[in-house]
């Protein structure tokens, strides 16, 4: 054990004294250090990655439960050789959704108290398996607090004895006997489910496109170990719900180009009356063909209805946002986007907009609330609609939840076990070097600049709301949304306007930022890795945000394994493109490994008929010795505890500090 010289006993001695009320004795401390020092040489925890989920929460709850395949990996392991294929698809169906499935066992078996006994004897193994690489103070944990102990005896009594089978035997026979079967089997689904993943990235873009982004949210709020780099979705409705109505506007301007108010008025409780009455007053009867929903969302319950009157509130929606971002972009010069304030470039008389240093011909000239002198102002009514909205938005209790969790467990990029997880990029020139950017108070680059504008962006949300600060940062989530060159979004513009107004296509054009050519180079990613801090020989970038097109042969992989996206197409508007219905990572002790997934059939027919999701798995990065936690950001911080421990321990033995 290290010695410490008095001198840096008293050096530290508000430590000390604060870690001696947890560890009041020698015996204490020492204890927890040679608990410590067990823990270190365990095996480190599997860390599974998502980005991209799009709102798709059934896609999304099945890989949360089935773990991207581990959770059948771990059933296939153990039961191989006695259980059929479709027995272990039953038995993983049973974890992934017990309480659906225990209804319908219910209802078809005949002996159901041998089916309770078996069932449960398979989940107590499969618990103790994948349990191995934890110790058994985290294990119990993880175990409901009122049968904690039984399940805890059942799992790691000594099975090989023929007094302890008899004694196990004995409990289940009491737990069936009781009606306790039912609480058992979900209690051993959920620890498992709790077991198998130690940690949970979100690599961002929870967000839109997709029917239930707050159900998603509400399964991540329960989840253990979880955190979050933003996406530019993300940031959007993190926007929305901090008052800013540019960001509202354009939140709403994707729920209607999907035909999807699930989010709006069902998940949040939104109304769009107000809206739905103006657009309908202003531009009903007009050519909205343009504003008509788009996607698999088309047809909804919405829709359907009145499809015509959603593609009228589109319409008006997107006049109001390119004001309210024309007048964002004028207050702040430094965003360079003056290109994107393209309404007082329209030509009526003559049907043209000029965009850049070009005329194109105009599709829609029929703008009823722009005045042509002062294009970027909102009517008095577009002003009373946007209040409602934005009161609406603030107002929302499980909005404000959702935000605030997206808030305290995300950020613009997370390092972790020598991996770094971003959504976007890091801005980049064409030669390499990090692209510079002016906030106002400095200009900044790399790594250096996310901080600002993380910074930046928390004092939007926490700011007093009719502050300087309040303002910058809501207009600064606006710009990481669809700004030039912003981090969370990497293009050099987004075209909405020249989408809806504009048939030549050369104006659809969405310049990606050097940094997606780049990082098929390993040199810049090895460079990107060092900006934060982490190895270039072990490091890697994780990524979300741009599609991997597995038709045209691309591969998540990329930079000689430096760097891993794993977007891919969660989202079901961009499967038929992508080819897939996403990537997801797996790291454990044995290594990397990337997952790809076809398209999900439904919840209701995992449950009928046991079909799982399937994946193909590509192991690229594997570990010549299985990691340990002594080689992980956790077993730095479990180091820095020992080192604590070890000088509380000189300090009582020296009678610095007096033992309790």
């Amino acid at each position: 054990m290290k010695h410490y010289d008095e001198k840096q006993m008293q050096e530290n001695i508000l430590y000390l004294e604060a870690l001696s009320e947890q560890y009041p004795n020698i015996q204490s401390a020492a204890a927890e250090m040679i608990n410590l020092h067990a823990i270190l040489d365990l095996p480190k925890g599997t860390e599974h990655f998502l980005s991209d989920i799009h709102g798709e929460h059934e896609a999304f709850r099945h890989i949360l439960n089935n773990a991207s395949g581990s959770i059948r990996e771990k059933i296939d392991d153990l039961f191989s050789n006695t259980l059929t294929s479709e027995q272990r698809a039953e038995l993983a169906t049973l974890i992934y959704y017990p309480k659906e499935k225990l209804s319908v066992y219910k209802s078809e078996i005949t002996d159901i108290e041998e089916w309770y006994r078996l069932t449960l004897i398979r989940l107590l193994a499969i618990c103790r398996h994948i349990s191995s690489k934890y110790t058994r103070s985290k294990v119990r944990k993880t175990l409901p607090k009122h049968y904690a102990y039984i399940i805890e005896e059942l799992m790691f009594g000594d099975s090989g004895k023929k007094d302890r089978e008899t004694y196990h035997e004995n409990i289940l026979h009491t737990i069936i006997e009781a009606g306790q079967a039912d609480v058992f089997i979900l209690s051993l689904c959920d620890t498992i489910k709790r077991l198998i993943v130690d940690k949970l990235h979100i690599v961002g873009d929870i967000f839109d496109r997709g029917a239930r982004p707050d159900i998603v949210l509400d399964d991540l709020m329960m989840h253990h170990g979880v955190d979050i780099q933003w996406g530019n979705h993300d940031i959007l409705w993190m926007g929305a719900a901090s008052g800013s109505m540019a960001c509202i506007a354009a939140a709403l301007n994707n729920a209607f180009s999907y035909g999807n108010l699930d989010t709006i008025e069902v998940g949040y409780g939104i109304s769009l009356r107000d809206l739905s009455l103006f657009a309908k007053d202003v531009y009903g009867g007009g050519n909205v063909e343009r504003f008509m929903p788009k996607g698999p969302f088309a047809d909804s319950p919405y829709t359907s209805n009145d499809p015509l009157l959603v593609a009228d509130m589109h319409k008006a929606i997107a006049v109001i946002l390119f004001k309210l971002e024309g007048q964002l972009v004028s207050r702040n010069p430094n965003f360079n986007m003056s290109d994107r304030r393209l309404l007082d470039k329209i030509d009526f008389e003559n049907a043209t907009v000029t965009v850049g240093e070009k005329k194109y011909p105009i599709s829609d000239t029929f703008f009823p609330t722009v005045d042509h002198d002062y294009p970027y102002e909102l009517t008095k009514t577009e002003k009373r609609v946007m209040e409602q909205l934005k009161n609406a938005f603030m107002a929302s209790e499980k909005l404000k939840r959702h935000i605030d969790f997206l808030f305290a467990k995300g950020g613009m990029y997370k390092c972790c076990n020598n991996n770094l997880l971003l959504h976007g990029c890091i801005p980049m020139n064409k030669d390499g070097s990090f692209m510079e950017f002016d906030t106002g108070s400095c200009v900044l680059s790399g790594k250096a600049l996310l901080d600002e504008l993380e910074k930046i962006v928390r004092q939007g949300h926490s700011a007093p709301e009719n502050s300087l600060e309040r303002q910058k940062g809501n207009d600064y989530m606006w710009y990481l949304w669809c700004g030039k060159h912003s981090p969370l979004f990497g293009r050099e513009k987004m075209c909405s306007f020249e989408r809806f107004f504009i048939d030549d296509s050369e104006t659809h054009t969405e310049t990606r930022n050097h940094y997606y050519t780049l990082y098929h180079d390993e040199d810049a990613c090895v460079k990107i890795l060092k900006e934060f801090g982490l190895s270039e020989n072990h490091g890697h970038i994780i990524n979300g945000h741009v599609p991997v097109i597995r038709k045209k042969g691309e591969s998540p992989i990329k930079a000689n394994g430096k760097l891993i996206v794993i977007d891919g197409g969660f989202c079901r508007a961009y499967q038929d493109k992508t080819g897939t219905a996403g990537y997801t990572l797996v790291y454990n002790s044995y290594g990397m490994r990337i997952v790809t997934h076809e398209p999900f059939a439904g919840i209701d027919n995992a449950i009928k008929s046991n079909k799982d999701i399937l994946s193909t798995t590509k192991v690229f990065d594997t570990s010549e010795n299985r990691i340990r936690v002594a080689q992980t950001d956790d077993g730095q911080t479990i180091r820095n505890r020992i080192e604590g421990l070890s000088m509380l321990l000189c300090a009582y033995r020296n009678g610095v500090l007096k033992e309790q």
